[in-house]
């Protein structure tokens, strides 16, 4: 089954920047990842989104999850699990698109994480 794939325009624009700054992300507490290298994906009708690059995601605490899904504008994500020693694993926390596609091609080798799970600090 073949999936649309489109591409940002006018009516549906997607920026990919450089974030000012230092983002760092923690859940329960626990620092996750911390970098100076982020990036800003900001796409029409959604909150802007902080990509970090995998290199500064604590590795230890990230397991590949089953869990997959498909953006017509990025690509096929997949998703983490966190694990943090003692608490409940959080349960597809963090996604990237391992071949986004070229419109957001910036985002290879970076993750994202949903906000509603982690506190992201800008």
């Amino acid at each position: 089954m073949s999936r649309p794939v489109l591409e940002p325009t006018a009516d549906h624009p997607i920026t990919v920047g450089p974030t000012a700054g230092r983002v760092v992300v923690k859940i329960a507490g626990q620092v996750v990842a911390d970098t100076s290298a982020a990036l800003t994906l900001e796409e029409a009708g959604y909150d802007p989104v902080q990509y970090i690059p995998v290199h500064d995601v604590d590795q230890s605490a990230l397991r590949p999850s089953e869990t997959s899904s498909y953006c017509p504008y990025k690509g096929e994500a997949g998703y983490f699990t966190v694990d943090i020693a003692g608490l409940e694993p959080f349960e597809d926390a963090a996604w990237f698109y391992e071949e986004p596609y070229a419109s957001v091609a910036e985002i290879t080798n970076h993750v994202a994480f949903y906000t509603d799970r982690a506190e992201v600090l800008t």
